[in-house]
């Protein structure tokens, strides 16, 4: 028993994969904790078998009591299984977004970015979409400028360039940085920024990007236009 528990918690602490590690620790401990009352209970002269069969009597009543938790502990093995998502993923579903702070065998615990935690239950989760935003080491970002008419659209695009170039967190793979205009809108020309990104820069770039371009923007007499509409009067 000591030698496997040994196992274990060196796998957590190399951090291995800490979701197999964590469910098998709480497993584990909760059979032997069992098989340990059932051993003594046997050594002190007790008969098991009868104990065997209430207890065989008391799972089946209370699996038809909890059809609803046994579908959700179905569904957290088929999580740990198929692996859709791990702890420490930020991943987007039907019930909000988070990252996933615990796997459990009948919900999935995430924690949203104001640190609320939502408790799901697992066949929510099987049964429904999920957005996994950690899968992949990149991602693209993707950002629309609206300028005015009147403004050179050419050097609106140098500025945009430049304020990624500056930022310094754009990849040239699988793409460099792509800008062009994407639009001619009623009140604007808008012009498409993609920008590949590792995923935990995304947030980072975005923000940055958006200051940067507004400040280079208004230093050149770029407009952002606000909504336009012409009315014509007719007597």
């Amino acid at each position: 028993e000591n030698m496997i528990w040994d196992e274990l918690i060196t796998a957590e602490k190399k951090k291995f994969d800490k979701t197999i590690s964590r469910v098998l620790i709480k497993t584990l401990t909760f059979t032997l904790k069992t098989l340990a009352i059932l051993t003594f209970i046997g050594y002190v002269g007790i008969e098991t078998s009868s104990i065997a069969a209430a207890i065989t009597s008391a799972g089946v009543a209370v699996g038809l009591a909890l059809q609803g938790s046994l579908s959700n502990g179905a569904a957290g093995i088929v999580i740990l299984i198929t692996r859709p998502f791990k702890i420490g993923d930020f991943i987007e579903c039907n019930a909000g977004s988070g990252t996933v702070d615990d796997i459990k065998l009948f919900y999935t615990t995430l924690i949203k970015p104001d640190n609320m935690v939502i408790m799901i239950p697992n066949s929510n989760l099987i049964s429904n979409e999920i957005t996994n935003y950690s899968i992949n080491d990149t991602r693209r970002l993707d950002e629309t400028f609206s300028i005015s008419y009147d403004n050179n659209f050419i050097d609106a695009e140098k500025i945009i360039q430049k304020c990624i170039d500056d930022i310094g967190l754009a990849l040239d793979t699988p793409a460099k940085p792509f800008i062009s205009i994407s639009a001619h809108s009623a009140s604007s020309i808008d012009i498409l920024a993609r920008i590949w990104v590792k995923t935990s820069d995304y947030w980072t770039m975005h923000f940055k990007l958006l200051e940067a371009v507004k400040t280079e923007f208004d230093k050149n007499n770029i407009s952002i236009p606000y909504n336009q509409m012409d009315v014509h009067i007719i007597q």
